[in-house]
């Protein structure tokens, strides 16, 4: 059963999260919060394998609960809910440590669809999207010189050169079925690079991996 917290300061949209969570057979609903505050307490206490973060939130905003629940070394995956899907918050909560996002009116089956992969350490955004939401706030990524040959930098000095070139296209937004074909590749032997990059890099998951692709100048924006 993959447990799931809700955090949104608007009652009704609890309640329609809350209907729709349990009428799954293999998710359950943790606790309900109304504010950012409340998620990092409930978090801590409840220990629920997803989050379900909304943004704007009085007292504490999604983003700051976020930056707090995985500085804290939770094991729980944030999903940030934002109205737009090409929203400077969402992109905020990417970097304060979220495993995606969810836009708000998604369907049922996607939002369903989507904390079941991110609750297998999958990214929950579609990969088209993490490309256009990351091209669209390049300019908020770390200023300063970049690296002359990206390879050399700290992170990605552990990575082979397989390791890097998948790293690199999983930046510019292919899939694994995508990267097995255009490299010749098992898929199998695709999610165990993907594994291992993951692992060597410390990111929490595809979505963080992107963000480190781009941060390193791995990826440049086009």
């Amino acid at each position: 059963m993959t447990s799931v917290l809700i955090v949104d300061d608007q009652p009704l949209q609890r309640f329609g999260f809350r209907m729709l969570l349990e009428s799954q057979d293999d998710m359950t609903v943790a606790g309900e919060g109304g504010s950012g505050t409340d998620a990092v307490r409930m978090a801590a206490g409840l220990r629920p394998d997803i989050i379900l973060m909304d943004i704007r939130m009085p007292d504490m905003d999604g983003i700051e609960a976020t930056r707090r629940i995985v500085a804290s070394g939770s094991a729980s995956r944030v999903l940030i809910l934002t109205t737009f899907d090409l929203d400077e918050y969402a992109y905020a909560g990417l970097r304060a440590g979220a495993s995606g996002f969810l836009i708000k009116d998604a369907l049922p089956e996607e939002l369903l669809s989507g904390i079941r992969a991110v609750a297998t350490g999958d990214a929950v955004v579609a990969p088209r999207l993490t490309r256009r939401l990351l091209d669209a706030f390049a300019g908020q990524l770390p200023s300063g010189e970049s690296p002359a040959d990206p390879a050399r930098h700290p992170l990605l000095a552990p990575l082979t050169d397989r390791e890097r070139q998948i790293l690199t296209v999983i930046g510019q937004g292919w899939t694994n079925t995508e990267i097995a074909a255009r490299l010749h590749l098992a898929e199998s032997t695709v999610k165990t690079h993907v594994g291992r990059i993951l692992a060597k890099t410390g990111a929490r998951d595809r979505v963080q991996a992107v963000i480190l692709a781009y941060d390193t100048k791995l990826v440049r924006p086009v």
